[in-house]
């Protein structure tokens, strides 16, 4: 099974932090837009209108979402799963975001279900789920049994 994943976080005005940072994680090209880039006057110049980090197999897109209530933000607003059978990759991208100050929720290790499963949390407070099928494993055969 390929790794593939498109996702989009609001941010509370560090947009262009949240998405420099993953690109360190993914590698890629991001581009960022500003909210002058499109003219907009109701927004601060320099906030990121639009962002979109293309990684090999996946996209992550983000922007400052400045009208949006506070309680959006974070933990609660979504979470990211990578389900992939690419070991050494999804495992290296777990590690990276742990190198770079992220919250080990559950460590990325061999599970009951039969694959590797870790999660963590971003210093954004964005929930990231890893899920590497073994070849016995739930991602596998697509079953518990």
């Amino acid at each position: 099974m390929p790794t593939s994943l498109v996702v989009y976080f609001s941010f509370d005005g560090h947009a262009r932090e949240a998405m420099t940072f993953y690109q360190s994680v993914f590698g890629g090209e991001l581009t960022i837009a500003t909210f002058a880039d499109f003219g907009m006057t109701d927004a601060p110049a320099d906030g990121v209108m639009h962002s979109e980090l293309r990684a090999e197999g996946f996209t992550v897109m983000g922007a400052d979402a400045f009208a949006e209530p506070a309680e959006g933000w974070g933990k609660g607003r979504a979470q990211a799963a990578f389900m992939s059978d690419e070991t050494d990759r999804v495992a290296g991208f777990y590690e990276r975001f742990v190198e770079r100050g992220s919250e080990v929720v559950q460590p990325l290790e061999k599970q009951v279900w039969g694959d590797f499963y870790g999660e963590l949390v971003d210093p954004w407070g964005v929930a990231w789920m890893f899920n590497i099928a073994a070849p016995d494993g739930w991602a596998k055969t697509g079953s518990a049994d």
